[in-house]
């Protein structure tokens, strides 16, 4: 999807029944609390959610490149009563890396594998080459050096964690956060939680700002007809 394309609805609600309903989920309103708010059926409002969250998604992709001082970590999102391994290889979980400029945005994106080529074209693709990276000890960051970035510092956990400005304490946070507020859906298909991933990636960004304006330049692209 990009800037140019307008998105098309056949719909029976007005443009103002809409704003009101953009409104609600700029407060963080369920599907449930809104449909109950502005009258309309919970299928009905939940369609429209999913749009405002494709559209959203789109907005956090188009994020210019991250430069100054970065941190950069993968985390594991999933339900902790599955079985399996623990930590980096976990089974049946979703394995998101992010990408954190101190004091400003996230960014996140769902990979296949915690391999170093998977990650360091993420990092190469996002974060310009004078940027000073922080990363912890994990194996795949080894060669972001020789990618051009050659202000790179590790932490290793149980040696300096959190000492000084060596830290990924703003990353770790955003994790924190994520998990917290995914929880409340308790549980998310592999079809629904990007979506909802990208949807925290913007609240987290914008935490400080009016989203209900925001998303109102982000949705406006909608045509009903």
């Amino acid at each position: 999807m990009t800037d140019n394309c307008k998105v098309y609805i056949r719909a029976r609600i007005s443009r103002a029944k809409f704003r009101q309903i953009l409104r609600l989920f700029a407060l963080d309103l369920t599907a449930s609390q809104i449909a109950k708010i502005v009258r309309l059926n919970r299928n009905t409002v939940n369609r429209y959610l999913t749009l405002v969250r494709s559209l959203t998604a789109n907005f956090c992709e188009l994020a210019s490149p991250f430069s100054g001082k970065v941190e950069c970590d993968e985390s594991y999102f999933g339900a902790r009563h599955k079985k399996g391994k623990r930590g980096r290889g976990a089974e049946n979980k979703h394995i998101v890396f992010g990408i954190y400029k101190r004091n400003g945005k996230v960014y996140t994106e769902i990979v296949k594998n915690v391999q170093a080529q998977t990650l360091q074209a993420i990092i190469k693709g996002k974060v310009s080459l004078d940027s000073t990276v922080y990363t912890d000890g994990f194996r795949s960051y080894d060669s972001i050096v020789h990618l051009g970035y050659q202000k790179h510092f590790r932490i290793y956990h149980q040696e300096s964690y959190g000492k000084g400005d060596v830290h990924i304490n703003g990353i770790e946070g955003f994790w924190g956060y994520a998990k917290v507020r995914l929880a409340k859906f308790r549980g998310l298909s592999k079809n629904t939680f990007y979506l909802h991933l990208k949807e925290c990636e913007f609240r987290f960004n914008y935490r400080n700002d009016e989203l209900y304006e925001i998303l109102l330049k982000i949705t406006k692209q909608i045509i009903f007809c």
